[in-house]
C-alpha cells in the first residue's frame, strides 16, 4: 500500500521533515501510517518516527492511499508545485484543465482526447508524474479549495459545495465525512459571519516573485491595474458567469483574491486563470538552475531571480506558457533553456538585449 513517490528520495525528504526545512514545501507531503494524516514538510506537530512515515510528490497521491490533510499545517496552503513542475507537457495541460473542472462534469476519456492522447496513457502518465490518478487529482482538488474557502472565507457551506465543485451538497458532505470523520463546518475555527456576496481566498505561491515587475507588465499590456491591485471583469462567453475579479499582494508567498459571481461554479475556473496569469505555480528554484547553464542568462537571473512572465487570461495554446518562444531563428539556442524558455526571453528583454543577438552568436560559436 505505501509505496513511494516518482522520483523521490525518501531519505533527502526526511532530513526536511527532521529540520522543517521552507524549501521544500510543497514539494512533498508527509504519509503518517500511524495516524492517517499527510503533512507538509513544514508542520509544526511533533516529528513521527522514521519507520512511520512515506513520502509523496502530491497532495493527490496521499489522498489516494487513504490518508487525510492534516488541520494543523493545512496542506491546501503549500506553494502549489509538484515533481511533474516542468517535466510533462501533457500534464501540465492536463492539470490546468482539471484545475478549471473538466473532470467536475466530464470523464478521463474526455480529457484524454481534449489533450490528444488515448486514457490509459495519460493515466500511466499521471502515475508517473503524480503519484495518483486523474480522477484522484481532481477530488483532492476541490477537497483542498473546498477547505480554504470553509477557513478562509464567508460563504455558506452549501455555496462552498458549488464553488469547489461538487455536484451537489450531499456529495460534499459525504466526501468531508469520509475523509475526515466530521461535518464540512466542523472545519470553520470561527463563529458563522454574515456572507456579502463576495468569494476570498489566498492563493500560495513559491518565492522569490517580481510582483511589481508583473503587475507593470500587466499594465503595459492593457489590464487594468490600480494602487498595487489587478482587476478584470468577468463575462459569461469566458469564464462562465458575470462579475469581477481583483488579485492582490498579501505577503511573502501569498496572493489575496477576491471575486464576485452570479455563479459560484465558474470559480475554480477563474481561479485557474489567476494562477496562469500570476504564474502561481512556478518553481524559482528550477528555472534559475537551468537558465543559469547559459552564459549569457546566468547573470540576468542571479540579478533578478523572481522575474516571471504574464500569463494569458484565455490560453488555448498546445504547449506549455512556461516553454513557448515567439522568437524565430532562436529554437537551436534556447534548447538548452527547456521547459523555460518564456522565463529567458522575460530576462532577456528585461534587460534590454535583443533575443535575435543570440541567434548570431550562436552560429559563430557553432
Amino acid at each position: 500500500m505505501f509505496t513511494t513517490g516518482p522520483e523521490l528520495d525518501q531519505e533527502a525528504c526526511w532530513r526536511a521533515v527532521r529540520t522543517r526545512d521552507a524549501r521544500f514545501d510543497g514539494r512533498f507531503f508527509t504519509c503518517v501510517k500511524t495516524t492517517g494524516i499527510y503533512c507538509r514538510p513544514v508542520c509544526p506537530a511533533r516529528t513521527p518516527q522514521r519507520q512511520n512515515v512515506i513520502f509523496v510528490p502530491t497532495a493527490a497521491a496521499a489522498e489516494e492511499r487513504g490518508f487525510r490533510a492534516c488541520l494543523r499545517c493545512r496542506p491546501e496552503t503549500a506553494p502549489e508545485m509538484g515533481a511533474w513542475n516542468g517535466t510533462s507537457n501533457t500534464v501540465s495541460r492536463a492539470l490546468a484543465l482539471i484545475e478549471a473542472g473538466a473532470l467536475d462534469d466530464g470523464d478521463v476519456d474526455a480529457l484524454a482526447g481534449r489533450l490528444g492522447v488515448g486514457e490509459r496513457q495519460l493515466r500511466r502518465l499521471f502515475r508517473k508524474h503524480l503519484g495518483a490518478a486523474p480522477v484522484s487529482v481532481a477530488q483532492t482538488r476541490r477537497v483542498l479549495l473546498a477547505k480554504a474557502l470553509i477557513q478562509e472565507g464567508d460563504l455558506p457551506m452549501a455555496q462552498v459545495a458549488l464553488a469547489a465543485g461538487f455536484g451537489s451538497v450531499r456529495r460534499f458532505n459525504e466526501t468531508f465525512q469520509a475523509l475526515y470523520g466530521r461535518a464540512p463546518s466542523a472545519l470553520r475555527r470561527r463563529a458563522e459571519r454574515a456572507w456579502d456576496g463576495g468569494v476570498r481566498i489566498s492563493l500560495p505561491y513559491r518565492e522569490p516573485h517580481d510582483w511589481g515587475a508583473l503587475l507593470a507588465d500587466l499594465a503595459g499590456r492593457g489590464d487594468r491595474v490600480e494602487g498595487g491591485t489587478w482587476s478584470r471583469t468577468l463575462e459569461p462567453a469566458t469564464d462562465g458567469a458575470r462579475g469581477g475579479v481583483s488579485v492582490t499582494r498579501a505577503g511573502p508567498g501569498r496572493a489575496a483574491v477576491r471575486i464576485e459571481v452570479d455563479d459560484l461554479r465558474a470559480i475554480p475556473g477563474v481561479l485557474a486563470r489567476v494562477r496562469r496569469v500570476f504564474d502561481l505555480g512556478c518553481d524559482p528554484e528550477a528555472v534559475a538552475r537551468d537558465l543559469s547553464a547559459d552564459p549569457a542568462l546566468a547573470p540576468l537571473v542571479a540579478a533578478r531571480p523572481g522575474l516571471r512572465p504574464a500569463g494569458a487570461w484565455i490560453d488555448t495554446g498546445d504547449d506549455a506558457p512556461s516553454d513557448r518562444l515567439d522568437v524565430p531563428g532562436l529554437e537551436t539556442r534556447s534548447e538548452g533553456w527547456r521547459p523555460w524558455r518564456a522565463y529567458a526571453l522575460a530576462h532577456l528583454r528585461a534587460a534590454g538585449i535583443d533575443a535575435r543577438d543570440l541567434i548570431e552568436e550562436t552560429r559563430d560559436a557553432a
